[in-house]
This record gives structure tokens, C-alpha cells and sequence, in this order.
């Protein structure tokens, strides 16, 4: 499988960490969005696209986000959390799951490599989504 396309989203705004939002399209037939670039304590790495973890309200079944203590729909008390699970969902990687990711390590570190490859070479371009066509190479 080959990457066919990078577009890099530079994100401007207050959050320093998060630089730039990346679509990726494979074999010019599948496409995966939200990739963020992120800087890290010693490098620029990627994070795959994720969702925020919700829980159903036992009453209504409305889905509550993880550290909710009573039902944004009715207002029913939430169960109480555990300690050991209050620890593990202040957890941030523990409040999203990852929609899309590769499997393999070699995987990953090819899309990693192509993704920062192209937000370092468009990295001055902030006032439009810049497209980099891995065909062109």
C-alpha cells in the first residue's frame, strides 16, 4: 500500500502542541482525515485520528461523556467510578480510541515519515490546505 496524497491543515490558534491536521489518501482509493501533527517534548510525531470515549446513561441511554457525573439528557446520577478507573480515564489516552491506525510497526513509521516529510516542505504555507502528491516524487 502506498501513500498518494498528503494534505496538511496548519492549525493556528492557542494550542502550541497541535501544529497541523493531515489527510492521507492510499492507492488513490481510500482516504483517512484528522491525523494530527503534534510537538512533542524532543520530536514531531503523529497521532492517528481518534474519537472521545461515552458511556450510556443506565436510564435513557444517552451517551455521557467518561468523567460525567449525572446524565446531560435526564439528570439521573451516573454510577460512581472506581478509584482505580478514576485514575485510568484522567488518563487521556484512556478518554479516546483510535478510529483508524496501523497495524505494524514498519507500517507506521512509513506513514509517519511520509506525513512529517510533507508538513516539513509545506510548513511555511499557512494560509491554504497544501496538497503534496506522493505520484510527483
Amino acid at each position: 500500500m502506498e501513500i498518494t496524497e498528503v494534505r496538511v491543515f496548519p492549525k493556528e490558534g492557542a494550542d502550541k502542541k497541535l501544529k497541523a491536521y493531515v489527510t492521507v489518501t492510499f492507492d488513490s482509493c481510500f482516504v483517512v482525515r484528522n491525523i494530527k501533527i503534534i510537538d512533542g517534548k524532543d520530536h514531531v510525531f503523529i497521532a492517528m485520528p481518534s474519537k472521545k470515549l461515552r458511556f450510556a446513561c443506565q436510564q435513557c441511554h444517552y451517551k455521557n461523556e467518561t468523567e460525567s457525573r449525572f446524565c446531560n439528557k435526564c439528570g439521573t446520577a451516573l454510577p460512581l467510578v472506581r478509584e482505580e478507573d478514576l485514575e485510568r480515564t484522567a488518563d487521556a489516552k484512556l478518554q479516546h480510541r483510535d478510529i483508524a491506525h496501523p497495524i505494524t510497526k514498519d507500517f507506521r513509521e512509513y506513514v509517519q515519515a511520509r506525513v512529517l516529510e510533507a508538513y516539513h516542505r509545506e510548513s511555511g504555507l499557512f494560509q491554504r490546505p497544501s496538497v503534496v502528491s506522493m505520484m510527483d516524487r
